[in-house]
This record gives structure tokens, C-alpha cells and sequence, in this order.
């Protein structure tokens, strides 16, 4: 039997790993959280028997412990209870399917305390991956890409791990509006902005994947996860979701994981990892498929990729301002107070107004993530 913690257990990842979870039978879920969804929260509580439940909010929590007063589950808050949840005794892996960088604290605690990482909080590497990959070298500890794309790069180095890596060719779907000019994005909608068309996700990251953000941030996390140079990634728009994603060796071959656009695959595959198990759903009918077909991104209208490199090769805290204007702005937009094309220019605002931290610290990185959240918060404050 199996065990696990989840951070992050009622968003897109934590409720598709709990469906993992319910499809196989043989993992006993510890520990979980949630931020504010303590209606699903308890309805996973009751049916998983974890011995650990987090809330963000100690009031939320409160009522969660009214709520589940006849099992024996602890419930905690805040951060000092997400820290409790990661380092949960029992459980060898935490999933961290937290959004954004209040993920970074509880996963290096679970890292320190031996756990294995299955990682889909992208942001923890984004932002602090020259910390994070050293500790988890040192500890001892896998880290298990729970992102499709990273899975499959994962998948594809399988048995090669001993041979030179030339070239990450990490694809993209495009988004909803591939093809669309910079003037056109200007009037897009929310509602157009999450209708993805290959891929069921949050919001957050689907308006990501239509500002093609999502791509610039799985660039950054690529070179920690596999120790490539920028110079060794390339974004290739795929737009069928067919192949998930590409290694190119030095001596020119090129190997790459296809399959359906099903997150499930890449949990199941990494709290299983390295067995392969029976996962029930569409299959590719390559007679049906017609073509896969690729192109080069359009960096120039999409320029949330632009900023992406940009930020990565100037290194230091510049991806945390990269990621923490971008998750401010698309805040702003899904409430409807900011345009689309406005996420770029608050994005570019931010970086060019920030001194860079060489070689940041946690408390640093956290620093610079809230000097973005009040440069943003003075300039759109209704």
C-alpha cells in the first residue's frame, strides 16, 4: 500500500490524483488541503479517511471541524498546517497541486523530511529551483513531473539517462487563439480565453496556456528538472495534443511520448513510477488521425514566452517577478478589470522596475513576490 499527502486536493491535479487514487485501490491518502472549497473538502474527507486536512483560513477551518466532528481527522490552517500536511509521517510521496508560490515552503519541509516530490506546482521550480534541486539532491529525494510536457520529457529519457541530451523539444497546443494577430487579442473575452481546445484545466492555467505564460513557465521549470541550458529548449506548437513532448539526442535521434491530452496519465504514472498500470480511457486510433503537423510560436504576439526566456536568462529573482506579475494580472483579468493583452504590459512593467536578487533566499523570493503584488495593487487598485 501505497501512501500520500495532497496539497491542493479540490483544484484540477488534486481532484484528477484523488480519481487516480479511487480507479486503483491500493494508495491510502494521508493528508490533504484545499484553499478555500470546504464543501468538496469534506466530501473527500469523508470518503479518503485522511488523518491530516488543511484550509488556508483558520475561520473555514472552524467550520470544517463542525462539519467533520464525527471522524477522527485533524484539521489545521494556514501555513504552519500546510507544513503538517507535507511532512504527514506516513505518506512517502506529497502531490503538490498547490497554485502559485505558497508552494515553495511546504515543499521544501516534505523534501527535508524524505518525501518524494510529485510535482505540479510549477512555480516552486520557476521561482526557487537553484534551491530546490541542490536539497533535493542532497536529500536524497525524487522529483516526479506531474506537467504533462515535463512528464513526457521525463518518460522519453527513460533508459538514457547515461547519454547527452542535444535538445528539449517541449510542444505547445497554441491555446485558444493561435493564429490570432496582437490587435485581435486586445478584444478577447474571459470566456474566450478558457475555452482551451484540447485540455481540460483551471482557470489559472488556461488563460496561462492562451497567453502562452504557461509555455514560458514550463521553459524554466524544464532546465531545473533535466539540467539543460536555455539554449537547449525549444517550444514547438503541436496543435493536436498528440505529442506531448520530444528529447532530441546528440547523435540526432529524437524520441517522444504521444497520447491523448489526459492528465491522469502523468499523475498516475509518477505516484506509480517506474511501473506502468492499466488506466481506463481514450485510446490514439492512429488510422483516425489525419495528420500532426507543427509550427514555430509566435513569440512576437504572444509575448508571455518572449518575457519567459527573457526572465530566465537574466536569472535571480527576475522569474519571480515573471511569474508573480503574471499570476496578479490574470487575477485582475478574470475578474474583469484589465484586458487580455493588459497581462503583457503589467508582466513588462514589473521587469523592467525591478532590481535583481542574484542568488535569493526563500524569505527573499517571497520579499519580491509581494514588492510585485503592491507595485501592481498601487497602479490598478480598483
Amino acid at each position: 500500500m501505497k501512501t500520500i499527502a495532497i496539497l491542493g486536493s479540490t483544484g484540477s491535479i488534486g481532484t484528477q490524483t484523488l480519481d487516480v487514487v479511487r480507479a486503483n485501490g491500493d494508495i491510502h491518502v494521508a493528508a490533504l488541503s484545499a484553499g478555500k472549497n470546504i464543501a468538496l473538502l469534506e466530501q473527500q474527507i469523508r470518503e479518503f479517511h485522511p488523518r491530516l486536512a488543511c484550509v488556508w483560513n483558520e475561520e473555514d477551518a472552524k467550520t470544517l471541524r463542525t462539519k467533520v466532528a464525527d471522524l477522527p481527522v485533524k484539521i489545521l490552517s494556514g501555513m504552519d498546517g500546510l507544513n503538517e500536511v507535507a511532512v504527514c509521517e506516513e505518506a512517502s510521496i506529497l502531490v503538490t497541486a498547490i497554485v502559485g508560490m505558497i508552494g515553495i515552503v511546504p515543499t521544501i519541509a516534505a523534501i527535508r523530511a524524505g518525501k518524494d516530490i510529485a510535482l505540479a506546482n510549477k512555480e516552486t521550480l520557476v521561482t526557487a529551483g537553484h534551491l530546490i534541486m541542490p536539497l533535493a539532491r542532497r536529500c536524497g529525494i525524487r522529483i516526479l513531473p506531474v506537467d504533462s510536457e515535463h512528464s513526457a520529457i521525463f518518460q522519453c529519457l527513460n533508459g538514457e539517462r547515461q547519454n547527452k541530451i542535444d535538445k528539449i523539444l517541449l510542444t505547445a497546443s497554441g491555446g485558444p487563439f493561435r493564429g490570432r494577430s496582437y490587435e485581435e487579442l486586445k478584444r478577447v473575452r474571459v470566456e474566450d480565453a478558457l475555452k482551451h481546445p484540447n485540455w481540460s484545466m483551471g482557470q489559472k492555467i488556461t488563460i496561462d496556456s492562451a497567453s502562452m505564460v504557461n509555455k514560458g513557465l514550463e521553459v524554466m521549470e524544464a532546465r531545473w528538472l533535466f539540467d539543460v541550458s536555455l539554449d537547449q529548449i525549444q517550444v514547438v506548437v503541436q496543435p493536436q495534443s498528440i505529442i506531448h513532448s520530444m528529447v532530441q539526442f546528440e547523435d540526432g535521434a529524437v524520441i517522444a511520448q504521444l497520447g491523448t491530452p489526459d492528465m491522469k496519465l502523468p499523475i498516475q504514472y509518477a505516484l506509480y513510477y517506474p511501473e506502468r498500470r492499466f488506466l481506463a480511457g481514450e485510446r490514439l486510433d492512429f488510422a483516425k488521425i489525419c495528420s500532426i503537423t507543427f509550427e514555430n510560436p509566435d513569440a512576437d504576439t504572444f509575448l508571455g514566452l518572449q518575457y519567459a526566456f527573457e526572465a530566465a536568462r537574466i536569472g535571480g529573482s527576475m522569474p519571480t517577478v515573471f511569474n508573480a506579475a503574471n499570476e496578479r494580472a490574470v487575477s485582475l483579468f478574470l475578474h474583469r478589470q484589465i484586458t487580455f493583452t493588459d497581462i503583457y504590459e503589467i508582466i513588462r512593467d514589473c521587469m523592467d522596475h525591478h532590481a535583481v536578487l542574484l542568488n535569493p533566499d526563500v524569505a527573499q523570493i517571497l520579499a519580491t513576490e509581494q514588492s510585485v503584488y503592491e507595485r501592481i495593487a498601487s497602479q490598478h487598485c480598483g
